[in-house]
């Protein structure tokens, strides 16, 4: 009979005979592997995490205690463990199970989390938030609550993980900081810091804890603290301390690394760490897609794939997962653009943060390793950099989530902008991303970018205007420059005519009539949608449509011809309403005097949107063709100025 339909939260896990337990950990891997071959999702770093889950929900009460998880793209066992099996066939679908902890699914989820570095600080507040409520707990009151972190060897350098490493040492409390240790990131971990870890694990045997509890013993420094610290560690605890004294650093004690997938010594060793009262980092070592050879064997491309197939053979050594066909990506097409750039010109270095398939820059690591960089989980040191390469005459580009630019916005300001350096952003994953939801959204690029002097802010609407885009940006060098493109593929519309050069802040006419009834701005990939619109309205009204191309600086010319001869402008965009497209060409219009009552933004609205197909997000935001056609028709409609309505009074009988 299997085990997993039988658990419906932690309480019958907690019935389970230990012996039981490998059972369950196979089943919970087969499960999700046949989800993510249905749907997507991120299958390796769950598969990874499998027994280190179920041992932490064996231990703690989580119902109770507080669990935080750093990224949070691992959480799919944790889902699986607390009620939610029946979310799992809508896999990062509408109405079914996020690919990140999310609260409105279960109060065992604590944060809604999809960046790196986070937990070590979340968690710190709510284990102070818990002693000051006299909630925590403590050998002197059992029934309070325990605080723990997991966390990922490749987050662990984050500047925020740092930052809480730093505060944990403080605590004076249980507090315990599970590292897990896969040797791995979405590729290989960059730094000095993961060279330690790989020293650490190649030097800590895990069979001989028991030696090694006796020699570190002659080797304790004094002190009445660390004597009474040894010897409230339990005897697994004291032979694994660690002999690395980077955490201890932080005022932490350090155990491990031990075997993340062997059951009895994770629960002996969770055991032990659940009564120490003091911060404690639980080193753990754990292996990438475990559980299946064209996993384990390929973990960054089995990282977040789409659906997929495997091969007959699954246990051949060489075999890899048939990912299903998809057309060219707004990615693979920014990848090969920067191929051919730094082909072109030999100043051109690019660097991603952790993000080198993501972002299409594995194949300049590839081919440039010299002028390439992945810097990790690091986008503040990656911006600062850049900032320095730039400084030095070099032209650097930044491949990197819309998402994850919020993380280096102080650095674009401070070290970039200020500086009057040309670093050069390409943007992916802007606007609404799908399975992946809120937490991966980029809908703040604009209003973050826009505020700087001398930005150039941009956006592609297809791969001949990205191209364009970055051909642009190599030799813009007044400030900081951007473009924005979607997780999508991209059009073929125009794949027949010749895409013009960008110009600072000019606009391309893609459709134009001589007395257009309304004008549609469309930023970016929006502009293939408000094409679809102006065919549908083809019969009814005559619609201008152009390919914004640039938020700073907006097309001011453009704006004056439309609005001076009372046109409504329909302005549409994947970003948040506040802040966005729209607002940067209000601002520009009361600058210029035009009025302002004749323009329509279409935008994301002021609310979350959740995991879901993207057409279908676009959908639920107003952003498909069908939603700007309405509005077209309304903004045409409440405009009496316009040739269509004069035209339309011109026919009507005046009545006596």
């Amino acid at each position: 009979m299997a085990i997993l339909p039988t658990i419906h939260g932690p309480a019958d896990l907690h019935a389970l005979p230990i012996s039981a337990l490998p059972e369950l950990a196979a089943e919970v891997r087969k499960s999700i592997c046949d989800q993510c071959m249905k749907s997507g999702g991120h299958l390796a770093p769950n598969l990874g995490v499998v027994e280190l889950t179920i041992a932490l929900h064996r231990t703690f009460d989580f119902g109770h205690d507080r669990l935080l998880w750093d990224v949070g793209h691992q959480c799919y066992t944790h889902k699986l463990l607390t009620g939610r099996q029946n979310l799992l066939a809508r896999l990062r679908q509408r109405d079914g199970m996020s690919g990140f902890p999310e609260p409105r699914e279960s109060g065992f989820d604590l944060f809604s989390v999809g960046h790196a570095g986070t937990a070590i600080s979340t968690a710190i507040g709510m284990a102070r938030g818990d002693s000051l409520s006299h909630q925590g707990w403590s050998p002197d009151n059992p029934t309070g609550r325990r605080v723990v972190s997991l966390i990922g060897d490749a987050s662990i350098v984050n500047g925020v993980a740092m930052e809480g490493l730093n505060a944990a040492g403080t605590l004076k409390r249980q507090f315990l900081v599970v590292l897990n240790d896969n040797g791995m990131s979405i590729a290989k971990p960059q730094g000095a810091m993961a060279s330690t870890f790989d020293r650490m694990r190649l030097s800590h045997g895990f069979t001989e804890f028991k030696k090694r509890a006796k020699d570190l013993a002659k080797h304790l420094p004094g002190g009445k603290e660390l004597s009474d610290l040894y010897r409230r560690l339990g005897e697994m605890s004291k032979a694994a301390v660690s002999r690395d004294a980077w955490f201890e650093h932080f005022g932490m004690v350090a155990v491990g690394p031990i075997d993340g997938h062997d059951f009895p010594s994770l629960l002996e060793f969770l055991n032990e760490a659940k009564h120490l009262d003091r911060p404690m980092v639980l080193h753990v070592k754990t292996v990438k897609g475990k559980g299946f050879s064209f996993t384990e064997n390929d973990p960054s491309a089995t990282h977040s794939p789409g659906p997929f197939t495997v091969p007959d053979d699954m246990e051949n050594e060489g075999c890899r997962i048939e990912l299903k066909k998809s057309a060219r990506s707004f990615t693979g097409a920014a990848g090969d653009a920067i191929i051919e750039l730094m082909t072109n010109d030999d100043r051109v270095v690019v660097a991603t943060a952790a993000m080198p398939d993501g972002t299409g820059v594995n194949k300049a690591l590839n081919k440039f390793p010299d002028r390439s960089f992945d810097t990790g989980i690091c986008e503040s040191h990656a911006m600062d950099m850049l900032a320095g390469l730039a400084k030095t005459g070099w032209k650097p580009f930044f491949a990197v989530y819309s998402t994850f630019l919020q993380r280096a916005f102080d650095q674009v300001f401070q070290e970039v902008a200020l500086q009057g350096l040309p670093v050069r952003l390409l943007l992916d994953r802007a606007g609404l991303v799908g399975g992946d939801g809120a937490v991966h959204h980029g809908f703040c690029d604009i209003s973050l970018l826009a505020t700087m002097p001398h930005a150039a802010v941009m956006a592609a609407m297809d791969e001949p205007s990205l191209q364009a885009a970055i051909s642009f940006m190599a030799n813009y060098e007044s400030g900081v420059s951007a473009v924005r493109y979607p997780r999508d593929a991209v059009s073929q519309m125009f794949c027949d005519e010749v895409c013009p050069p960008f110009q600072l802040g000019t606009a391309r006419a893609l459709l134009t009539h001589e007395a257009p009834d309304a004008a549609v701005l469309g930023y970016g990939v929006m502009a293939i949608e408000a094409m679809e619109a102006a065919r549908q309205l083809d019969s009814e009204y005559r619609i201008n449509v152009y390919d914004a191309r640039f938020a700073k600086p907006v097309d001011a010319g453009l704006l004056r011809d439309l609005l001076s001869r009372g046109i409504p402008v329909i302005t549409v965009e994947d970003h948040s309403i506040r802040g966005g497209f729209g607002s940067c060409v209000l601002e520009t219009c009361a600058d210029l005097g035009l009025d302002t009552r004749l323009i329509t933004r279409l935008a994301l609205p002021d609310h979350w949107i959740y995991q879901g197909e993207r057409r279908e997000q676009l959908i639920e935001a107003g952003l498909d063709a069908a939603s700007i056609s309405r509005a077209i028709r309304s903004a045409v409609e409440s405009a009496p100025s316009t040739p269509h309505q004069a035209a339309k009074l011109e026919k009507t009988p005046v009545s006596r």
